[in-house]
């Protein structure tokens, strides 16, 4: 009989990612010389399907070029990691932030659907101190049935 330890064909690990791809990309999408790399290696990150992707892409959403910041927002939706949370909240609620950058925060809170998140959501709609169309974005993409 074959012991536990042998390798299934079409086993989870066969599918994941070598353990230096992950560590490769943060490296590239943290010090690649050009934007276009360090987007490429952000977008590795978030196809990558790997929980490691998610801290290197949480710091790069506080990062100088917006479009980092977005792919990087992105990237976590792909994700879908309670751990983002925190982060994404920040940038959603950061007025000196570019508007296209807060409703993909606020899109990226909805796609995780974690309880913080969503009540982070509800609480920013109903803030009357915010920008009218974002509450309204953001509104929107609570669930119908009202349950957070």
């Amino acid at each position: 009989m074959n012991s536990s330890a042998a390798k299934m064909p079409g086993a989870w690990y066969e599918a994941a990612p070598a353990k230096g791809i992950v560590y490769d990309l943060s490296s590239a999408a943290l010090s690649a010389p050009d934007t276009v790399g360090r987007l490429r290696a952000v977008v590795g990150l978030g196809k990558s399907g790997d929980p490691r992707a998610v801290r290197p892409l949480m710091d790069l959403v506080a990062d100088r070029d917006p479009a980092i910041r977005r792919g990087a927002i992105a990237a976590l939706g792909e994700l879908k990691s309670g751990r983002a949370v925190e982060v994404l909240i920040e940038r959603l609620q950061d007025r000196g932030e570019e508007m296209e950058i807060r409703k993909r925060a606020a899109e990226t809170l909805a796609a995780i659907r974690s309880t913080g998140a969503l009540r982070e959501l509800k609480s920013f709609s109903a803030n009357a101190d915010e920008d009218p169309a974002l509450r309204v974005h953001v509104a929107g993409l609570l669930p119908s049935d009202g349950a957070v």
